[in-house]
């Protein structure tokens, strides 16, 4: 976290140095050799008194929709007057957002406080040699969350996974409901390389006499024969949520997430899933989400998507509107990890010209990197420098509209500045008064 020179250094700031001397695979290129192993929270969360243990689980993994469909679930159950929380990751201005109860944000003292038991929890095992001396950045705030949510008495959380499923951090709470939302080609050198394989890890989150929402329908994918068969050797069930022609990603995500809260219910939980109305839906919007501003009269589109697929179905979704009908101009930033040929593929045909540029923090491609891939294939593509620059630039040419994607590091670089210069969109208001920068 940064802060203005002359100011002292919050509790928060100060354990978040703590914690970000250790290993984070989020600002890490994710390869094969990650040693990924659920000892390390195990360990860690029983030394805390296993704060999870007090609470009532909505899992969800997938590709795309995830962080939607968390955070409607959380706001269905709020609405329905029990204590929820939503983990989520990762966050774009603050990483309080990681972190919330009943829709808002936790406070930067709660944050700390739990995050400095979760530190001593990890002290006392290097001391005495156990496997949480070797937890990760994740592992501690995964642990910290969840000490947090019991704290505030929450009675339910909707917990978004990571990192695939089966040994992400979330992992060690059995969810009392799972959601797999989709999945799609994305992490491959760590969750596998074809689609069969990433549903596996994903879908590993359903634990025994479980039920696994699914996000699409019951035809024959690779999908549909995992799901089905984590469920037979779970002794649970599955759920299939058609998707229906015509209808947007946030409508899809909605139907899954009241198909999410069908299943609380049939488990004895509230009656939730008659009440995300539209303006509970509307609560539950997530920053850089094709997040929409208006700049000197032009729209500008903030969106994290870092797929081909997602960057398609985004493209085809706001193309039925007349305001997004013609050509872009595209700041694009993405991960060294991500199939950026893909994703320049899919923006081909709607981008006046690519604005290629990187963000601090994260392991991203430059933007050199990225435009002379995009000249390849015939995109023009220039390296534009840094985030803001490149947005300069896109918001200076002549494209009716302006699309920044690829990367929620650069979401979050951009945001607070898209929010300056859109005078008629107001932030969020927050408790917190932490960097703008993912941490």
């Amino acid at each position: 976290m940064q802060r203005e020179e002359g100011e002292l250094e919050t509790r928060l700031e100060r354990v978040m140095g703590e914690l970000d001397r250790l290993v984070n695979w989020e600002r890490r290129d994710r390869t094969a050799d990650m040693g990924r192993s659920l000892a390390p929270v195990r360990d860690l969360l029983k030394r805390m008194g296993q704060p999870q243990d007090s609470l009532r689980v909505v899992h969800v993994a997938g590709t795309k929709g995830k962080g939607s469909v968390a955070s409607l679930v959380a706001a269905g159950l709020s609405a329905a007057g029990v204590k929820c929380g939503c983990y989520s990751s990762p966050h774009v201005e603050r990483v309080t957002e990681r972190v919330r109860v009943d829709g808002e944000e936790v406070c930067e003292e709660q944050l700390a406080r739990a995050l400095e038991v979760a530190l001593e929890a990890r002290a006392r095992s290097i001391e005495e040699e156990t496997p949480a001396s070797a937890a990760t950045w994740f592992d501690l705030f995964t642990s910290a969350a969840f000490q947090v949510f019991a704290d505030q008495g929450c009675d339910w959380v909707a917990l978004e996974c990571g990192l695939g499923g089966r040994l992400d951090s979330t992992n060690v709470a059995d969810g009392d409901v799972c959601v797999l939302t989709n999945v799609d080609l994305e992490h491959t050198s760590v969750l596998g390389d074809t689609l069969q394989a990433i549903a596996e890890e994903k879908a590993a989150i359903l634990p025994e006499r479980g039920v696994l929402v699914v996000g699409r329908g019951e035809e024959e994918t690779a999908l549909t024969a995992v799901a089905l068969a984590t469920a037979a050797a779970q002794e649970g069930s599955v759920r299939f949520v058609e998707e229906r022609a015509g209808s947007t990603f946030k409508e899809h995500n909605v139907r899954v997430a009241r198909a999410a809260l069908e299943e609380v219910e049939a488990r004895g939980g509230p009656a939730a899933s008659a009440l995300l109305d539209q303006a509970v839906i509307s609560s539950a919007s997530l920053p850089a989400r094709a997040e929409r501003f208006a700049i000197g009269g032009r729209a500008v589109v903030l969106e994290g998507a870092h797929v081909a697929s997602s960057v398609t179905g985004l493209l085809d979704e706001l193309a039925r509107e007349e305001l997004f009908g013609s050509p872009c101009a595209v700041v694009l930033a993405l991960g060294r990890e991500k199939d950026a040929r893909a994703v320049l593929k899919a923006l081909r045909g709607h981008a006046d010209r690519v604005h290629c540029t990187t963000s601090h923090g994260g392991p991203l491609a430059t933007g050199e990197e990225l435009a002379q891939l995009g000249r390849e294939l015939g995109i023009d593509a220039r390296d534009a420098g840094s985030a803001r620059e490149a947005l300069q630039a896109a918001l200076s040419g002549d494209s009716s509209w302006v699309l920044v994607l690829g990367s929620f590091y650069l979401a979050g670089e951009l945001r607070p500045l898209l929010l300056e210069l859109d005078q008629d969109k107001c932030s969020p208001s927050s408790q917190t008064s932490c960097s703008p920068t993912p941490s």
